[in-house]
């Protein structure tokens, strides 16, 4: 399937998801939420993407909603738009990560308002030194989506959160990493290198561990100690069926690296 407003290819088992929208800053409209939605829901769903690389074209990764399209709306019809962004948004976010494969953002220029959430929600965020990161809601009268609300005060804490949404700080790259929010930091012209070995790594990896591990962590929170522990019996025991879990043992036994097929 194409699609209008990104771009799309899988490539040694790695799916290259490209925000496609460079002369509108790569804003999210409704036409590239819901081409999000649909490009997560086929990651998801082929066991051939063992991890998923996103970033964005032109001169940096995604500026927020594309509030040129949220003003034409007719008077009395921006709620009704609004909530159509956000829940085709939130389910490509609910896939990305509950899917077994991995997921990795690659961000150059600056990642703000969703561009941002977005960039929280993956389970990696490589950086370019220039890029730039802010939360943005307030400045335009709104209020986050795209789970920012969810994953920041996990990754930062609730007060640095709230201060973040508040007064919109831009945070560079480094200031980004030093908070959690950022994995690594890569010179500029590295970055789309580095990304793509990166993702590259994973996707040899055991996915169906990957996968288990990425839904455990995400219920944690909400789990008692006791109820978490039933969740990791229950994660190891089904993940020990795998093909990968016989290989990884073996080749641990063997002293050889192991061979995932991700299966």
């Amino acid at each position: 399937m194409s699609y209008s407003t990104i771009d799309f290819e899988v490539r040694d088992n790695v799916a290259h998801l490209t925000l496609n929208r460079p002369d509108a800053a790569n804003a999210l409209n409704l036409a590239m939420a819901a081409d999000l939605r649909h490009a997560a829901r086929r990651c998801a769903n082929d066991a051939s993407v063992r991890a998923v690389l996103i970033s964005g074209a032109g001169k940096l990764f995604c500026a927020g909603g594309d509030l040129k399209s949220f003003a034409s709306a007719p008077e009395g019809e921006l709620a009704d738009l609004l909530e159509q962004v956000t829940l085709n948004l939130h389910q490509a976010v609910s896939h990305f990560a509950r899917m077994n494969a991995p997921v990795v953002a690659a961000v150059h220029g600056s990642a703000a308002g969703a561009g941002m959430s977005l960039a929280c929600a993956c389970d990696f965020t490589l950086a370019a030194e220039s890029a730039r990161f802010a939360i943005a809601y307030t400045r335009a009268g709104l209020t986050p989506d795209g789970s920012s609300t969810y994953f920041l005060p996990r990754i930062i804490g609730t007060r640095r959160t709230i201060e973040l949404a508040i007064t919109n700080r831009i945070l560079s790259a480094k200031e980004a990493q030093d908070l959690g929010i950022v994995t690594r930091v890569e010179p500029d012209p590295d970055l789309m290198r580095e990304a793509e070995k990166f993702a590259g790594e994973l996707a040899a990896g055991p996915t169906i561990a990957f996968g288990g591990l990425k839904r455990m962590i995400a219920e944690t929170f909400d789990n008692s100690l006791e109820a978490q522990m039933t969740l990791e019996t229950s994660t190891i025991a089904s993940v020990s069926g795998s093909a990968d879990a016989r290989e990884g043992i073996a080749a641990f036994l063997a002293k050889r690296p192991p061979k995932f097929t991700g299966r």
